[in-house]
């Protein structure tokens, strides 16, 4: 397919928001909307005022409500992400864990991101997308490492997805998350408290660090088993920031198991040639109350990887 067949000219376009839709940011809605439009040219447009709220411009920061009539301009569109094959999407069905009305859960794989872009052709989302074209409004709740695996959710409705949000806000979603850490593990239970600050190499990629400068960040940690060299401890993030656990275990002298981006190379351990590669992290659970208030526990199984190592 050349690149002319990809690019797609939409209409004018005039919507009615639903009460499904009602309370987001009008850039947050169209970003979701239009998930292949560079964000600097929806900003663009809603700047210009060729996006109309009720006839009259509006900004950014516009909540929209019930009945607001929405008129969105022609835009130009270049997908930046592919298009999965059958084998990607089976795979990804053949991991959900859990489905109703209103949520997707799946045990999502080690090595593939949640979404597509910045050089990665799809994720989760667009694979999920594929195989199960019915759900139009599916988004993602959260997000996780590309190199983590576990408990991820997905939204099948807006309402939902506010709500989730604002759990989230108001830290009452607990996730706990399973590790491989080097060395001896020194403690029953540890309270990390290290602020962390995101900076951009030259390359564009993220790269976190302790930095009393950051955003405060906070990590519950407790011993599982010791072994010789190594210790499988639980994580429980009290917020939620980029690469979290990964750099606070390593800021204390604890790194993950096969994180090449934050890890110290253990060279005792890297002498086990039967060693699985991959990041020993692994989003174990995740829990939060509903709309009725009713507790919804969703655990992903340990990843074989985790015992096979164990067994090395």
């Amino acid at each position: 397919m050349t690149d002319a067949l990809k690019i797609k000219r939409t209409s004018v376009e005039k919507i009615v928001i639903t009460e499904d839709d009602a309370g987001q940011r009008i850039d947050n809605f169209l970003i979701r909307k239009f998930k292949d439009l560079p964000k600097s040219r929806i900003y663009r447009i809603i700047r210009r005022g060729e996006v109309r709220i009720n006839s009259g411009r509006v900004k950014s920061s516009y909540k929209i409500k019930v009945k607001d009539q929405l008129r969105i301009p022609p835009v130009t569109i270049k997908p930046t992400t592919g298009i999965p094959n059958a084998k990607y999407s089976q795979s990804i069905l053949n991991s959900i864990l859990f489905e109703d009305k209103d949520l997707l859960v799946i045990n999502k794989p080690n090595g593939i991101a949640v979404h597509g872009g910045s050089g990665i052709n799809f994720g989760v989302i667009e694979m999920m997308r594929a195989a199960r074209p019915d759900l139009h409004n599916l988004s993602l709740a959260h997000r996780i490492d590309r190199e983590t695996s576990g408990c991820l959710v997905m939204t099948k409705k807006r309402s939902m997805l506010r709500l989730l949000h604002e759990r989230f806000r108001s830290g009452l979603i607990v996730k706990n998350y399973l590790a491989l850490i080097q060395g001896n593990w020194q403690f029953s239970k540890k309270f990390i408290d290290a602020s962390l600050l995101v900076h951009h190499r030259q390359n564009g990629e993220r790269h976190v660090r302790v930095d009393e400068t950051g955003k405060t960040s906070k990590t519950k940690v407790k011993l599982v088993t010791q072994y010789k060299d190594f210790a499988l401890i639980q994580c429980q993030p009290v917020t939620g920031r980029t690469h979290q656990i990964r750099v606070h275990l390593n800021h204390i002298g604890h790194s993950i198991i096969g994180d090449e981006r934050y890890g110290v190379k253990d060279h005792k351990l890297s002498t086990k040639k039967k060693r699985p590669r991959r990041l020993f992290l692994h989003a174990q659970s995740i829990s939060f109350d509903d709309a009725s208030n009713n507790e919804r526990l969703f655990v992903a199984p340990t990843p074989p990887e985790f015992d096979s190592f164990q067994e090395i």
